[in-house]
């Protein structure tokens, strides 16, 4: 994979009208501009700055569970001019590392059954599906749960690596 062209960096509050105009691009059903405000403090809520333009973001939370604190994917996009260039894959590695540093153990996400290019970037990264939850999306559409164990993520990233 060639060098991605991004600089990543933790959110801003200034980035969020960007981010927003992202969502909107890439979504057909977006997030308002207050629940990205409601997650500016998560540890791993980060933009993908290309040229000094917001390019991408990513935003996963951690929740306290018993010692195996749950990691949670929350929304992951890039602009689809910036596109195949390795930044999404970037952003989700990044969030990992981040979730993994702050003791998450397992990370969760939902994603679209129809998005096959996520659900391929999602499996090459070790996700795996658990389940299926009917008309999760406001258009009927099931998600499929992905999940994917960080320990063993860091182990399979080192032997992918070399």
């Amino acid at each position: 994979m060639t060098p991605v062209d991004a600089t990543l960096r933790p959110v801003e509050r200034a980035d969020l009208l960007a981010v927003v105009r992202i969502e909107r691009a890439c979504f057909g059903d977006p997030w308002p501009y207050d629940a990205f405000e409601r997650l500016l403090e998560e540890p791993a809520f980060l933009v993908a700055e290309r040229e000094g333009a917001v390019v991408g973001y990513v935003v996963a939370d951690a929740t306290p569970n018993h010692g195996r604190d749950i990691g949670h994917i929350k929304d992951l996009a890039v602009h689809p001019e910036a596109r195949e260039r390795g930044i999404g894959r970037t952003l989700l590695r990044s969030a990992l590392v981040r979730l993994r540093t702050v003791g998450v153990a397992v990370v969760r996400l939902e994603v679209r059954e129809s998005n096959g290019v996520a659900r391929s970037l999602y499996a090459d990264e070790g996700f795996e599906p658990i389940r299926r939850i009917s008309n999760y999306y406001r258009d009927g559409e099931d998600a499929l749960v992905l999940v994917v164990d960080l320990a063993e993520w860091g182990d399979e990233q080192r032997g992918n690596s070399g």
